[in-house]
């Protein structure tokens, strides 16, 4: 229960969307037996066209455009997400853990958020490829998707490919391209039941998008490949792929994360995209999002015929079909958006949640969720404790004297009596512990934070033991530090301490 005293954005429950997994809302979600959802998404709309779809589209003049209706979006698109290498920017978050598992918001996983796009866009067929520490995500999704996603008419799944050895093909994935042309064997079998088009995804972006306007543009534009874009500032450009575009929307240049010269040289007047003059002069670049929808035959041309050799969609692929006569064409996604792969980007973005006056993104929403496991904890409780402008998970012991500010508290967090929590992120635990687990620990120091604790600008990672009277808050200001042998690191100036890690009594970071 809350104090008197509590300031909290949290009291967060779980309800049941009728055939659909659990999402997590801030009050109760209330709704009639829905067969679908309808999303609203601020997006228009890039199509890489390739030069033999002209034809096609001259063919279908006269004749009335594509409706989201006419889609049948669930039989036709199979979603492919991206999960990434080793993740070696989200390092040590990554450590035990795929990219996509790695949690977020206090109850829910980077994975959630395509998953949730895709399911909300009406998508049930999902892959999700990955090769590094599959174990914790793959099975998050069966656990938090299968159950709900699948059914005798829909035949729906979230799965997990993982890279693997076969006597075609002895090396494990070079890249996104070569991950996606290393299953294409599989995603042939969904073209056989009627597949047409390939959504990929990253699986490390905040967003909420509907995919249904996206695959509808595509097809009205009789397009092989298509690509989301959004104006982004010099200072995040050199990340992205960028590109250049005529007056109708066409792709004509494209380069992957330039630098120097290069990157000037990908300057254009964004106002072209719809933005206001100052917003252009901001962000004179447009951006590659990373997510695109592709034909399947046109896929399958370019990765097994055109570039076999190729490894990286952003690199070689989308150049080299643009450069083969492909069309382009800019369509600028201008909803909230953050590419959070690296630690000081997730830290941002998950305290970015806490203040709802100043927020960009939220979880909840009614027309729009984003779903997760279903897990039954109980309410947090906080004992005459002190918190604000934060969000606490499920599941949460907070105790008497404690500060919790502008912080998120993950799923099952214990926190000691007077402790100060600021500007931080507590991932919590994946168990409760009895005192005879406890009892198999060297000094039986308990799973969470002790009491008198003080921690600053600091993720705590999962199933951290921290004793009483630490102090976690950088004290010599290190921009870096690797102590893992002591169960921390310090990244962009921002304190982890990594997973599983036991920080004794007393100790000063």
């Amino acid at each position: 229960m809350l104090s008197s005293k509590s300031k909290v954005q949290c009291g967060r429950r779980e309800a049941t969307l009728a055939g659909r997994p659990q999402v997590i809302s801030a009050r109760p979600f209330r709704s009639s037996r829905a067969t679908s959802i309808q999303v609203v998404c601020q997006a228009s709309s890039v199509a890489v066209q390739h030069s033999k779809a002209d034809a096609a589209t001259s063919a279908t003049a006269g004749k009335p455009l594509l409706s989201v209706g006419d889609l049948d979006i669930q039989k036709t698109v199979l979603g492919i997400i991206l999960g990434g290498g080793a993740g070696t920017r989200l390092y040590p978050l990554t450590k035990k853990r795929a990219k996509p598992a790695v949690p977020l918001g206090a109850n829910y996983r980077l994975i959630d958020i395509p998953v949730s796009n895709c399911l909300n866009s009406n998508i049930n067929k999902i892959y999700c490829l990955t090769q590094f520490n599959s174990a914790s995500l793959n099975r998050h999704l069966s656990q938090a998707y299968n159950s709900t996603v699948g059914g005798a008419n829909s035949r729906g799944f979230v799965e997990v490919l993982a890279a693997s050895q076969s006597n075609a093909n002895k090396n494990w994935f070079q890249g996104t391209a070569d991950a996606v042309r290393q299953y294409m064997w599989l995603f042939d079998e969904a073209v056989r039941e009627g597949v047409e088009d390939f959504l990929i995804l990253s699986g490390d972006h905040l967003y909420r998008m509907d995919y249904r306007d996206f695959v509808l543009k595509h097809r009205q534009s009789g397009a092989a490949i298509t690509i989301a874009a959004l104006p982004c500032a010099e200072k995040e450009a050199t990340a992205f792929g960028l590109m250049k575009i005529d007056s109708e929307g066409r792709i004509i240049e494209f380069a992957e994360k330039p630098k120097g010269e290069a990157l000037r040289n990908m300057q254009v007047d964004t106002t072209i995209l719809g933005v206001d003059a100052e917003t252009a002069k901001a962000k004179p670049y447009i951006a590659s999002m990373g997510i695109y929808v592709m034909s399947a035959k046109a896929l399958k041309e370019l990765l097994q015929n055109k570039f076999p050799n190729a490894n990286d969609f952003g690199n070689e692929v989308i150049p080299g079909a643009q450069e083969a006569g492909m069309k382009v064409q800019a369509h600028v996604f201008k909803g909230y958006w953050e590419d959070i792969g690296t630690v000081e980007a997730f830290y941002q973005a998950n305290l970015a949640l806490t203040n709802p006056a100043t927020a960009q993104f939220s979880f909840y929403d009614r027309k729009a969720p984003i779903y997760t496991m279903s897990r039954f904890l109980p309410p947090s409780k906080i004992l005459d404790a002190d918190v604000k402008h934060s969000i606490i998970g499920d599941g949460c012991v907070i105790k008497a004297g404690s500060r919790i500010t502008n912080s998120v508290i993950g799923i099952r967090s214990l926190i000691g009596s007077d402790c100060v929590v600021e500007d931080a992120l507590l991932m919590g635990a994946d168990y409760y512990e009895t005192q005879e687990e406890c009892e198999y620990v060297m000094g039986c120091l308990p799973m969470g934070m002790g009491d008198g604790c003080t921690v600053r600008r600091a993720i705590i990672d999962k199933n951290a033991r921290i004793g009483d009277r630490c102090m976690i808050i950088n004290k010599e200001g290190l921009k870096e530090a690797n102590r893992e042998d002591k169960g921390w690191v310090i990244k962009d100036g921002i304190v982890v301490v990594i997973k599983d890690s036991i920080i004794p009594t007393g100790t000063v970071i």
